[in-house]
Parts: structure tokens; C-alpha cells; sequence
């Protein structure tokens, strides 16, 4: 149960300030923003604590509400959803004290393939035909989806044909919205590039991603959420291992060439996938993963605050400035010399109303 929100001076806080800790200094929660004014306050001694944006899972499946405080009381105050019914969209949305959420809603798949085997997938999730392409994505945006998500396959393995994909982006980006495209193999990520999607989710297993495809996510603009969690599960379960250095080694890559690479964790309950991942704890293990990678911890902190936000839109959220949500972490420790510290969650705000925390 989350409390109420009350004006909070936070004193003697160290901030993360997207490149590294600042000084000690004061920060003001002031009715669900970061305000500038610290009269009338309460005053809240941090010691000298590292304060955090509120972090941000960039690939979720909420599979119900109990779900946001178990991401919130781990410092996941924004969740990126993507695949869900309208009606669960209706009780997930804007529930105060805990974590926001904007999601994909219904996704699109193809006829074939493991995806339109899934328990509860919708029907009105196949597309069968590039001429639905319009319409399908129209009918997803007045459902309330805040971006489109696209489940590739390879070529000829059930998904979305080539040329429905490209109709469906073009479609979602004359409507003004991002598309996601799922893209967990070689054949559905070319793919996933050459329909023009703007994100693009999930790594490869095993053979790294050639030069080639490297080069065009970073000069055609594409940004990676490669969920190495769910990845590193998925070659677990599956008795491959090693399958997941080549995962690490396109994440490398991708990281080398300027792409950004967002944290996001494919967190689920769903029956039938290679791996379920926890809420909330795994946003913490997807950092430790890309430090592994070869980004920084500092690369990393950003990879799930300020690049999520500014890919997805949200500017009011991923940094600490006045005038933004007060959506912040409080650690004990420094992160930017282990990124482990981030697990070390002392408070947790979510538009400015302070939520329990739990070990990460």
C-alpha cells in the first residue's frame, strides 16, 4: 500500500545526473513533480544516499494489476507493456501510487507460428492479409494502444508476411505512433529492419547478428530492447548455454556502432513460454547483463531512464529535473561503481507518492 504524498525535501542526496553523482545536494517531491521550492516541507536526510529516476522496463506482459506493485516495490516505476486485452488495459492504467503503465495492447501475429498457439492470445490479433493492414492498426489505436506491436517470425514460419509488415508500419507511423516489432530470429529481425520498424525487441540466440545488420539498425535509426533476461532463460531451459554469448556479443556490437540499447526484461506469467520472467527483480539482472555486454554502468542506468523515455515519447519522466514526475530510487551504495547497488532499494516514489520497497 502505497502513502500519501506529501511535500519531501530530500537532503544530502547524491543524483544521478545521467553521466555521473553530483554533490550532495537537496531534491523537492512537491505534489507528484520534482518542485525547486523546499519551504514547508518535511525533511528527509538521504546520508548521503544515491537517488535514481525511477526506472523503466521497456518489455513487460502485465497479466494483472497485482503486477505493479511488485514492479514498483523494485524501483520500476514505468512499465512498458507489450500485448494486452483493452479491458485489462481499463484496470491497469493510471493507478495512483504505483507504477504507469502504456502498453502495446492487442499485438499483431501472423496465422502460424508459436504465438497464435499462445492460451488467451486474442483472435483479432492475426492479420491475414496486407489490405487489413490500415484498418487493423486504426482499430488498435482507438482501443488505446500507445504504440504497435508486431510478432515477426522467419520468412515462411507463420508471422506477419513481409509485405503486411511493411503496410502495418507505414500505417502505425501515419498515425503518429512507434512500432515494436518482436524479432527473436535471424529471418524476423532482417525482416523486422526492412518493414521499417522503429524498435526492435529480443536478440538472437546463437550466431551473432552480422555486420551488416548491425550497420543498418544504427544508419537507418533502429533502437534495440534485446531482453538478454529472457534470452539467457530461454538458452537455459533450452540446454544451450552458449547459445547466449552470441546474444551478448549483437548486443556488444549493436552498442559499439551508436545503437541505443534500451533494458527491457520480457517480464511474464504466461504459460507455454521458454522462460518466465519475474517482475521486477529482473530489471536488475538485465543491468548486470548489459555491463556484461560492455556498456557502463552508467550506459546502463541510462539504458532503463532517460533513453526509454525519449524513445517512447515520455518527456516528463527518465531524469530528475524540476518540473517532471517524481518518479525516483533511492540506493544505498553507488551503482556506477557496481551496478549490483541498484538492488539496494531503500525508497522508492511514484508520482511523488512513496510505495514500500522489497529486496531486488
Amino acid at each position: 500500500m502505497a502513502s500519501a504524498a506529501l511535500k519531501t525535501a530530500l537532503t544530502n542526496v547524491r543524483v544521478f545526473d545521467g553521466q555521473r553523482l553530483t554533490d550532495p545536494t537537496t531534491v523537492v517531491i512537491d505534489d507528484g513533480t520534482i518542485g525547486t521550492d523546499a519551504n514547508g516541507a518535511r525533511t528527509l536526510d538521504a546520508g548521503g544516499a544515491v537517488l535514481l529516476p525511477g526506472l523503466i522496463d521497456a518489455h513487460v506482459h502485465l497479466h494483472g494489476p497485482e503486477f505493479l506493485d511488485q514492479l514498483a516495490a523494485r524501483g520500476v516505476t514505468t512499465a512498458l507493456d507489450m500485448a494486452n486485452s483493452p479491458e485489462q488495459l481499463a484496470v491497469l492504467r493510471d493507478v495512483p501510487g504505483t507504477t504507469s503503465v502504456l502498453s502495446a495492447g492487442t499485438p499483431v501475429i501472423g496465422p502460424g507460428g508459436p504465438h497464435s498457439r499462445m492460451p488467451g492470445m486474442a483472435g483479432d490479433a492475426v492479420i491475414h492479409d496486407v489490405a487489413h493492414a490500415d484498418r487493423y492498426v486504426a482499430d488498435r489505436i482507438a482501443a488505446g494502444s500507445d504504440y504497435l506491436k508486431i510478432i515477426l517470425e522467419a520468412p515462411g514460419e507463420g508471422g506477419p508476411e513481409a509485405a503486411t509488415a511493411t503496410a502495418l508500419v507505414a500505417a502505425a507511423h501515419a498515425r503518429g505512433i512507434r512500432v515494436i516489432a518482436h524479432a527473436a530470429s535471424h529471418g524476423a529481425f532482417t525482416m523486422a529492419l526492412d518493414a521499417g520498424a522503429d524498435i526492435v525487441t529480443h536478440i538472437p540466440l546463437g550466431t551473432p547478428l552480422d555486420p551488416t545488420a548491425v550497420q543498418r539498425m544504427s544508419s537507418e535509426g533502429h533502437i534495440s530492447v534485446p531482453t538478454l533476461t529472457m534470452m539467457e532463460g530461454t538458452a537455459t531451459a533450452r540446454g544451450d548455454e552458449k547459445a547466449f554469448a552470441g546474444s551478448l556479443a549483437s548486443v556488444a556490437a549493436l552498442h559499439r556502432a551508436g545503437v541505443p540499447v534500451l533494458a527491457g526484461t520480457d517480464a511474464n506469467t504466461q504459460p507455454g513460454v521458454p522462460f518466465q520472467v519475474p517482475h521486477g527483480t529482473s530489471l536488475h539482472h538485465e543491468l548486470q547483463l548489459l555491463v556484461t555486454a560492455g556498456l557502463t554502468p552508467a550506459e546502463a542506468l541510462r539504458a532503463a531512464t532517460s533513453l526509454p523515455a525519449r524513445h517512447f515519447g515520455l518527456t516528463d519522466r527518465g531524469a530528475i529535473a524540476p518540473g517532471l514526475r517524481a518518479d525516483l530510487v533511492l540506493v544505498d551504495g553507488d551503482p556506477l561503481a557496481d551496478i549490483r547497488a541498484t538492488r539496494a532499494l531503500t525508497r522508492v516514489w511514484c508520482g511523488g507518492v512513496e510505495h514500500p520497497v522489497a529486496d531486488a
